[in-house]
């Protein structure tokens, strides 16, 4: 069964960094593109992050210079650097992936980590 399991997130202060993972099942293959995002109650989920097959990568304004996404194939896995973090980050992050099958392309989820930042 296809899944995205995410770990690493938990509570810092304001100021403080945290690294988010994301491991992809090994039955996920051709995978175009993989992202995090995030949502705060009350809030739409937004992107964060996102880092297709060819390396491009691309942040919300919000986050760019603190957060950095990297992403390992051999392990199947997108990793979230969060430096500098705000309590506005605050959020249940979720990883993405989109993965090209035959004749579509499909987005997979994760369950969801939370963030929480302190002031």
């Amino acid at each position: 069964q296809e899944q995205l399991v995410e770990s690493g997130g938990g509570l810092v202060q304001a100021g403080g960094s945290l690294r988010l993972s994301c491991a992809a099942s090994r039955s996920i293959v051709n995978i175009v593109a993989m992202g995090w995002y995030r949502q705060a109650p009350g809030n739409q989920r937004e992107m964060v992050a996102r880092v297709t097959s060819g390396g491009s990568t691309n942040y919300a304004d919000s986050v760019k210079g603190r957060f950095t996404i990297s992403r390992d194939d051999a392990k199947n896995t997108v990793y979230l650097q969060m430096n500098s973090l705000k309590p506005e980050d605050t959020a249940v992050y979720y990883c993405s992936a989109i993965v090209k099958w035959e004749t579509s392309l499909e987005n997979y989820w994760g369950q969801g980590t939370q963030v929480t930042v302190s002031s």
